[in-house]
């Protein structure tokens, strides 16, 4: 089992209570593609819409990808995707991965964003302009939606001054650790590729 699975319950706990929620965890624990199922089968969101963000397109397809197989589906059942000319979604979907600028589209074309119930921001350690302009369109819209609750995920970001900023919650997951043996062999005259 990944190591988000320990805090899942308290991810759905956090969201309930509040409209945002920072979840800080180390790569490979999981934020991508264990927590973004966890929530679709979660018997309080069922019927809900999950919008997930994805900095990138290829990240945005492969994710989309991998969640469908676990779920034994083709990509556009229940996990979708749409990046810049190109979607995979249904009316079935109900999590679409989605890269920054189709949010800000999607926000343009609907101000309140009616169908979305949770807004995940993955990777948002990588902070770009799109980013932060589609974080700070969706504090507008969290405005006149207080049930519009907002998941934002990342590995080594300072969550504590984004906490402050957001007034957010941080829920902290541990990252798996294997020991490392380190041994160093000198040098010597034979090429580099023989010593390889």
């Amino acid at each position: 089992m990944l190591p988000v699975a320990a805090v899942c319950s308290d991810v759905v706990k956090m969201l309930r209570q509040t409209a945002r929620v920072i979840l800080s965890a180390p790569p490979g624990a999981g934020k991508s593609t264990y927590l973004p199922l966890y929530l679709l089968q979660h018997e309080s969101l069922q019927g809900k819409l999950i919008v997930m963000l994805e900095p990138r397109r290829l990240a945005a397809r492969s994710i989309a990808a991998y969640l469908a197989l676990q779920l034994g589906e083709a990509v556009g059942q229940t996990v979708g995707y749409q990046i810049r000319q190109e979607q995979k979604s249904s009316d079935a979907t109900r999590l679409l991965i989605v890269t920054e600028g189709v949010l800000t589209r999607k926000i343009q074309h609907d101000p309140e964003l009616q169908s979305v119930d949770i807004l995940i921001f993955d990777e948002f350690h990588e902070r770009s302009l799109h980013a932060d302009l589609a974080l700070a369109l969706v504090r507008e819209v969290q405005q006149l939606r207080d049930d519009l609750h907002v998941l934002i995920m990342s590995a080594t970001l300072d969550v504590s001054g984004l906490s402050k900023q957001l007034d957010a919650p941080v829920i902290s997951s541990e990252g798996r650790a294997f020991p490392v043996d380190i041994r160093y062999i000198a040098p010597d005259g034979t090429p580099v590729w023989q010593q390889c």
